[in-house]
């Protein structure tokens, strides 16, 4: 087993203090100790902590990977009198280079010879990648350096020195919900997520499919232990819900387009044939080729893997209210934009079709055989249909439910073996906070409480349901498996893994070990007009036109008025200088440049107007039509080359906790768009994605919500890319 962690970069130190009671006392918490954490033992100059809730403060700092070890102690002074000090009892507080941790513990504070105050104090340190520094520039500034428009580094940062309001005359009016414009949802936001996953096709298309004789009694035998759930193994479903006779030779490639190595492993019994191996840029199930490594490595998984691992099912674990249907839809957007076919199985989803909604707690009981007994049922039904759907081309199947015990987690094992295989994903919460908020949620949005007009009686139901739950749950233990514990309050955390191995499912354990349910807005736009934009030319790095120039400043004082109270937002462009000029109004942010933001390579058309390739390259022009989203310019890039590049991206805007400002190019929004909005990559070359509008999207617990801003129409709109 291995737990993950963070390692090089600079290390990010917190220091939280809790007490209800030093409000009222009128006392102040303060760190002090040797440099560079606070910079004197002399109490005086000891560094104030910010208050981040109410009976909690805080302060963080960041320290160079290679620093001595130092130490430290609170202090509290009077705020009325700073002059008076109290020093927290017993020794100095060491702190280290050691790897991400948080280390809790008391202070101590003597008031008076009667009176002493307890605190609880949070030591929390992390090592942080460049990006990080990025969201917490002001309290390291001198540690950065100034950019350059066409730096050769993949990431440069760029931190101006605040001033105390934007001196450019924008012309933008205070209320920024007048520039809201009307948008098509697209998103799911305020839907009930297990209502946006796949359709229970088994109960659809054949009615109650599963109530023959058969099926009933291998369920039923299963609830009293002694079953073989081998019937499951060794049958499938056709395409209308009846089973058929399992076929051979149906072989699709593919392409895993990441850079990444992985494991391959030749079955004793299994010998190569390439004639098998057959790929077809043109079919839906499979991916274009790709080139070099990424191509070599899902030919050699295709000759060499065995059959089961080509398919992957991807089984949650845990309580109701931990978060395991939001981490199930993240995960499928994630892996759909990166081209693997994935679907989202919902189990309670076949449970409310097949058995009604208005089931109360008892049916959920552990002792309740019958209710045991439907659950299983329904649970077989939806993982017979994703084994079905991947007989038919799917990939990844991820299974949504609590799989809470070992029996029903030994029953999923059998039906997929030899036909695909299994990682359980277990999501683990302690803070109560953050399950009475999840159950609350829950209550308010799912079907199961729709007809109930008491809320606060819903909420008692499903606590009663939770208790039933936890009577009879075991831990995973067996076979492959990720533990995620206690990582979606965005507060650190901790991610267990066993047995995994191979490129996507390291890929899987790369994604989670970054989500969070932070609330936070991401805002994506495009550059100012350029001079290329009025010109209709391809690409180019040209400067800003009048019009995009009045953009820019309109930018600067719409991200002031908008995220004013948010210190830690940054800003992130691409390296070529539209995007650039277009940032430069904006002050008190720090600036990141990505080359991975850079619009698509036009190769050999760059700089052409489309009447030009059409012209001069007819075939490219009419390859493009015909495909634009696997189209390739000669010597440049096709969109699928844009998305691949753009997955650390994704990553850093998942990982971020705080506010970012992307300003970047049409056919990298439209990409980073697709991810957000969970669009197929099909339409990723059609969507929208005007000049001179902002696009805010809000991340959190509820999903994904989208909201436009246009701030002046453009002179000269253009297709674009």
């Amino acid at each position: 087993m291995a737990t993950a962690a963070s390692s090089g970069g600079h290390q990010y130190v917190s220091v939280k203090l809790e007490s209800p009671r030093l409000a009222a006392l009128d006392l102040a918490p303060h760190l002090f100790g040797s440099h560079p954490v606070a910079g004197s033992w002399d109490p005086s100059k000891a560094l104030p902590m910010e208050r981040a809730a109410d009976a909690i403060w805080e302060l963080s700092c960041v320290l160079p990977s290679r620093h001595e070890t130092m130490d430290f102690k609170l202090v509290l002074k009077q705020k009325a009198d700073s002059s008076q000090c109290i020093v927290e009892e017993g020794p100095n507080r060491p702190l280290g280079c050691g790897s991400n941790e948080v280390e809790m513990t008391d202070a101590v504070f003597k008031l008076n010879e009667k009176d002493a105050l307890e605190c609880k104090v949070w030591v929390e340190t992390e090592m942080l990648s460049p990006f990080d520094l990025a969201a917490s520039w002001k309290a390291h500034q001198e540690n950065l350096q100034p950019s350059r428009v066409r730096g050769t580094y993949d990431v440069v940062m760029d931190v101006t020195e605040s001033r105390p309001k934007n001196d450019f005359a924008s012309g933008l009016e205070l209320d920024l919900e007048k520039y809201v414009v009307p948008t098509t949802p697209s998103m799911g936001s305020g839907v009930y997520a297990a209502n946006l996953t796949e359709n229970p096709r088994s109960l659809l298309n054949t009615g109650m499919s599963s109530n023959n004789d058969t099926t009933l009694g291998i369920l039923h035998n299963l609830v009293k232990g002694d079953a073989s759930p081998d019937h499951y193994a060794n049958t499938k479903k056709d395409v209308d819900g009846r089973h058929a006779p399992q076929q051979e030779g149906h072989r699709v490639v593919f392409v895993d387009r990441g850079v990444g190595s992985p494991r391959f492993a030749r079955p004793k019994n299994e010998t190569i044939s390439t004639s098998n191996i057959k790929q077809d840029c043109e079919a839906k199930v499979g991916m274009p080729a790709a080139e070099g490594a990424v191509a070599a490595a899902a030919v050699a998984d295709q000759m060499y893997g065995p059959k089961e691992d080509r398919k992957l099912a991807i089984v949650l674990v845990g309580l109701p209210a931990r978060g395991k249907t939001f981490t199930a839809a993240k995960l499928t957007r994630y892996l759909r934009w990166l081209g693997h076919e994935t679907k989202h199985f919902n189990v309670g989803k076949y449970r409310r079709l097949k058995h009604g909604t208005n089931q109360t707690a008892d049916f959920f009981r552990g002792d309740n055989k019958e209710g045991v007994e439907a659950r299983n049922e329904v649970a077989a039904l939806a993982m017979e249909d994703m084994l079905s759907w991947m007989e038919e081309g799917g990939q990844v199947g991820i299974c949504d439910a609590t799989n809470s015990t070992r029996n029903r987690r030994n029953m999923l094992m059998k039906m997929a073996e030899g036909k695909c295989k299994i990682i359980f994903v277990e999501t683990i919460c302690n803070d109560q906070d953050v399950l009475e908020r999840n159950i609350r949620l829950k209550v308010q949005q799912s079907p199961d409480y729709a007809e109930q007009t008491d809320f606060e009686a819903g909420v008692r139901d499903f606590k009663e349901r939770l208790a039933y739950y936890e009577k009879v749950y075991e831990p995973v233990e067996e076979g492959s498996y990720i533990k995620m514990i206690d990582m979606v309050s965005g507060n650190g955390g901790q991610l267990q893994i066993n047995n995994i191995s191979g490129y996507l499912p390291g890929r899987i354990v790369f994604f989670l070990v970054n989500c969070h349910l932070t609330p936070r807005p991401i805002l994506l736009t495009r550059h100012g007009e350029s001079l290329d934009n009025v010109g209709g030319r391809i690409g180019g790095d040209s400067s800003l036109s009048e019009a995009g120039q009045i953009y820019s400043r309109k930018l600067a004082s719409f991200v002031e008025k908008r995220l004013k109270s948010e210190r830690t937002a940054s800003i992130w462009t691409s390296t070529l200088q539209r995007t650039i000029l277009t940032a430069h109004p904006i002050i008190g942010f720090p600036k990141i440049q990505w080359r991975a933001l850079d619009e698509i390579n036009a190769g050999v058309c760059d700089g052409m107007t489309y009447d030009e390739v059409k012209k001069n390259k007819p075939e490219d022009y009419e390859s493009r039509r015909k495909d634009k989203l696997r189209y390739r310019y000669p010597r440049g890039e096709s969109y699928l080359d844009v998305i691949q590049r753009l997955e650390p991206v994704i990553i850093e805007l998942e990982r971020q906790r705080s506010p970012v400002v992307v300003i970047a190019h049409q056919a990298v929004l439209r990409s980073l768009y697709a991810y957000f909005a969970d669009k197929p990559l099909e339409e990723v070359p059609k969507i929208e994605i005007p000049l001179h509008t902002i696009i805010e999207i809000k991340m959190g617990v509820t999903g994904v919500e989208e909201k436009r801003y246009k701030l002046m129409d453009a002179v000269n709109p253009t297709a674009g890319i």
